[in-house]
């Protein structure tokens, strides 16, 4: 606008040098190129309004950084306040450790279930002898070693014979160790062995352990390559005792007449233990 009102104040200087007279028709051409006052107002609002809109947008832009940062600034002091209270811990630790303690009494019975050591004697009533057994939560059913196992019937009703599977060292009832003990079976489990399946009798015996007097299902194996001639399985246990795996022999070992007496299985206790392997 400023070129055009220039060009024309020019030519209007010239035509007054040249001594030229304009006409009607030049002057209202002349009038149409100027702006009025309100098209002015009107370019001056726009061009503010413009100049308004650029300013408030960096504004906005400078408020989000500035949070940003502010928001950055409090993480970092933060983390910086977790290291430091980290730092004081670990020279704390340094400086005055500590050895936590629990002193637990050993209590026989909790409720109404016995407490077990994972090592225990047990008693058989019905073959008369006393075997060391492991208690082990983690098989279902419990085991017998037996050899010379054979099957036969009575009274149309399947029944075994067998031995009991011991080494020379294993505690027993010296009259018991080559007896031939008959059983009626129960029924029969099927294993996986390396060979093959197989499937073993069980048979139902009474079973006596500290307070326990109980009827208990065993399978009939051989487990002479195995540390123990007995192990009970959380089918015996279920609501009945807990385990202790930290104890051994909390229960006093069985008495039959033909056996040696109760105050004598430290010695086999203490052979068990020197000898002990997993199951």
């Amino acid at each position: 606008m400023s070129n055009r009102y220039s060009y024309l104040v020019v030519c209007v200087g010239l035509s007054l040098l040249a001594g030229c007279a304009w006409s009607p028709q030049a002057q209202e051409e002349a009038h149409s190129m100027l702006a009025t006052s309100d098209q002015v107002d009107a370019r001056f609002m726009q061009l503010e309004a413009a100049v308004e809109s650029q300013c408030g947008g960096q504004q906005a832009h400078r408020a989000e950084q500035k949070q940003r940062l502010d928001r950055l600034d409090a993480d970092v002091r933060e983390v910086g306040s977790l290291l430091r209270g980290l730092r004081s811990d670990i020279d704390n630790a340094k400086r005055d450790p500590k050895t936590v303690v629990r002193d637990c009494a050993v209590d026989s019975d909790i409720g109404n279930k016995a407490l077990l050591g994972r090592a225990e004697w047990v008693g058989l009533p019905g073959i008369g002898t006393y075997l060391q057994s492991r208690v082990d939560s983690g098989a279902d059913t419990s085991s017998l070693s037996a050899r010379d196992i054979t099957p036969f019937e009575r009274d149309g009703e399947n029944w075994v014979k067998f031995k009991l599977a011991l080494e020379e060292d294993d505690a027993v009832v010296d009259a018991i160790r080559d007896k031939w003990i008959e059983a009626p079976i129960e029924r029969r489990v099927r294993v996986m062995q390396s060979n093959g399946e197989a499937s073993r009798p069980v048979i139902s015996l009474l079973m006596t352990l500290g307070p326990i007097r109980e009827q208990v299902e065993f399978t009939l194996s051989d487990r002479r390559q195995l540390s123990y001639p007995v192990l009970l399985g959380r089918r015996f246990m279920m609501d009945i005792a807990v385990i202790d795996v930290a104890e051994r022999y909390l229960h006093p070992r069985p008495e039959f007449s033909e056996g040696a007496p109760s105050s004598e299985a430290s010695a086999d206790e203490a052979r068990d233990s020197n000898a002990e392997t997993p199951d």
